[in-house]
């Protein structure tokens, strides 16, 4: 099995609900995300897939829904006075914590068309979530 990883980097900002340490503030990351892809054979010009076109599509999607924005839970009560302010906002049916942004990541490349595996997510240098498939 062949793989690559491409790697992109985004910021933005979150809060936890219901949740006691101090990421239940509002607060800002400098995420760094990292996606394989993997194929069995390799295309016409000997890659899993160019580098240039993952940036090319993926980049895009994570720079229009994601980057720069705050991302919140779709019950939080600052949806509402964020949006009547204008700010630009991303909203999620779960808190958005590392692991559930690794997750939405992961299922918008699928749906994007790639042949993707895993997803990490790097809220900071030391601390990574990540979400694959199960695999039987």
């Amino acid at each position: 099995m062949y793989s690559v990883t491409k790697r992109l980097d985004f910021c933005y900002g979150h809060r936890l609900l219901n949740y006691e340490g101090v990421c239940r503030h509002l607060h800002g990351h400098n995420a760094m995300v990292e996606i394989d892809i993997t194929a069995e054979v390799l295309n016409d010009l000997d890659m899993v897939v160019d580098f240039s076109d993952i940036k090319r599509v993926v980049k895009a999607w994570i720079d229009r829904e994601l980057d720069h924005k705050m991302i919140l839970r779709h019950d939080d009560p600052l949806v509402d006075l964020l949006r009547a302010q204008g700010e630009p906002i991303y909203t999620i049916d779960a808190n958005p914590t590392a692991e559930r942004l690794a997750k939405l990541i992961f299922e918008k490349v699928k749906e994007l068309g790639f042949n993707v595996s895993a997803v990490r997510l790097w809220e900071t240098p030391g601390s990574c979530a990540s979400w694959a498939p199960a695999t039987r």
